[in-house]
């Protein structure tokens, strides 16, 4: 069965449905980096992402409520008692694992960050300022140190092909005020210090994770998209935790230090990046299982 297409993303794609209070969601194998789509894809990897979305849905249910109505599970993921084991409306059999049935939502435009580890943007920008987006850090931290408490570091939502931007907290209360503000500030810390204390059992530091957020119809505020997945997360293993050099990760860093390491790429230059050579796309594929595995217990 076929709908009609409404949007395409870097990742994802949604679907319209007969009813229109919902939306048919398909995760692709697409990998992207540095606001690129890159040419090369990841098998299996919108399986793997629909998959750790699923679980970690179920995981937070009591911290939050999110938009599924249905999801597709992979025999190794099935659950009865969480979801409806037949879809409401058909769908093609290409598609098992890789699609979930949402409550159709305003989004919000803005993406939610936590981060309870010093890594990635929020450490470079500490190395000039010693701030992450204008929240002041202590002084001296190395690069992957534990900060203090999670913070809140929003940023915009960009289009493909543009950039994200970080933003101050004074910012969001200008673009979604101050009430819708606060709410989204104290659903995601909540939900990353639920997160971080599942992974943390099965092994792994979620250093940070960015969440988006929608409102149903009744005005209700609601986790959306993918969740706590390598492609929006930086998952690091836990018995290679050393602070002050690169940590082994489960996710696409690997892909990014590929890029800008190896690769001979510059990521400033404007111009698309490389295709992924095999060894790298099975790599990345490995890390993307591995933290499937740890996480939910299960595999594809």
């Amino acid at each position: 069965m076929t709908y009609p297409l409404l949007h395409s993303g870097k990742v994802r794609r949604l679907y319209e449905l007969p009813d229109p209070s919902l939306l048919l969601m398909v995760a692709t194998d697409a990998i992207s980096a540095y606001d690129f789509i890159l040419d090369t894809t990841i098998p299996d990897k919108g399986v793997i992402l629909t998959q750790m979305s699923l679980w970690w849905f179920d995981q937070l249910d009591a911290v939050v409520d999110n938009h599924v109505v249905w999801g597709s599970r992979a025999p190794a993921q099935q659950n009865p008692n969480a979801l409806e084991a037949e879809p409401p409306y058909p769908l093609d059999p290409d598609l098992a694992g890789r699609a979930i049935i949402t409550q159709k939502l305003d989004m919000i435009p803005v993406e939610c960050i936590a981060r309870g580890y010093i890594t990635g943007s929020g450490w470079e920008e500490y190395q000039k300022t010693g701030t992450v987006t204008g929240i002041p850090l202590p002084a001296g931290l190395r690069h992957a140190d534990k900060l203090p408490e999670p913070i809140f570091t929003p940023s915009t939502k960009a289009d493909i092909g543009e950039h994200d931007e970080n933003i101050s907290y004074e910012r969001l209360l200008d673009i979604v005020g101050t009430e819708t503000a606060e709410q989204l500030r104290d659903l995601t810390l909540a939900v990353f210090t639920t997160a971080s204390r599942i992974a943390e059992e099965r092994g792994i530091i979620l250093a940070d994770t960015k969440f988006e957020f929608g409102r149903t119809r009744d005005g209700r505020i609601v986790l959306a998209d993918e969740v706590l997945t390598p492609d929006s997360s930086r998952f690091w293993d836990m018995a290679h935790y050393e602070p002050g050099k690169q940590i082994p990760s489960f996710d696409k860093q690997y892909v990014r230090d590929w890029l800008t390491q190896e690769s001979g790429w510059d990521k400033g230059s404007g111009t698309p990046p490389p295709p992924l050579p095999p060894q790298v796309v099975e790599a990345t594929r490995a890390r993307y299982i591995e933290a499937l595995a740890r996480l939910t217990g299960g595999g594809l």
